[in-house]
């Protein structure tokens, strides 16, 4: 297991957990254990496509603790609260999304008890308009319902990720190409990836906890 990524053996089954960075608060109805005095928050796999690359036995964990993170299609903050558990008081995510509701949940919900998020209303196509409130990061993590996903990827990449950091792309086959074959979807973002100067390091298939959707992981040059 990764660096503040636990497996927790619970109800008869083994559960993927956080350790809780607000404890007594919950995100999303999650359940919480405690353990040697230590509060831990369920990381369900089929809510979150990084949780099931985990589960699905991803070989490279980029988001770890005290990485700087820029997340791109944040959605309520499922995931980005457990990326701020994983990241600790010495890191930090940027979490962006184009939805004002989606936003306003993230801030209300998450955002407003963890120093280490910062949310951001825009438009990942759209690197350069929030310039000005991301830094060079070492994660550029993308979970975008969006045809040119592995563009969009590269776009942030080229602007945000340090030499030597990492890429991590949520490829949802369905929004790129729904008359494909999932794995030809999978090898063509792959491609694009490669081509935009990031060297694909492992592509991990989340199925059956995210159905027609992998995980590229990719090291920048």
């Amino acid at each position: 297991m990764f660096p503040k990524i636990y497996r927790l053996q619970a109800d008869g089954n083994t559960l993927l957990v956080t350790r809780n960075m607000t404890p007594g608060r919950t995100y999303y109805g999650e359940p919480t254990y405690m353990v040697d005095g230590v509060e831990y928050r369920s990381w369900n796999p089929t809510r979150s496509k990084l949780a099931a690359a985990v589960m699905k036995g991803v070989g490279h964990m980029p988001v770890r603790p005290g990485a700087m993170v820029l997340y791109l299609g944040a959605a309520s903050g499922t995931t980005v609260s457990h990326v701020s558990d994983i990241l600790g008081g010495t890191g930090h995510v940027w979490a962006l999304d184009f939805a004002p509701r989606a936003l306003r949940d993230l801030l209300d919900k998450v955002a407003r008890y963890r120093q280490n998020v910062s949310p951001i209303l825009g438009d990942a196509n759209r690197p350069m308009e929030y310039s000005h409130l991301v830094p060079m990061v070492d994660v550029v993590f993308a979970d975008v319902a969006q045809p040119n996903q592995a563009e969009i990827v590269v776009k942030n990449a080229s602007m945000y990720l340090k030499e030597g950091g990492w890429a991590m792309l949520s490829i949802k086959s369905r929004s790129v190409d729904v008359r494909r074959k999932p794995r030809d979807v999978y090898d063509a973002q792959v491609e694009v990836l490669e081509a935009g100067g990031l060297k694909v390091r492992e592509l991990v298939e989340l199925d059956p906890y995210e159905k027609d959707h992998a995980m590229a992981l990719a090291e920048s040059a």
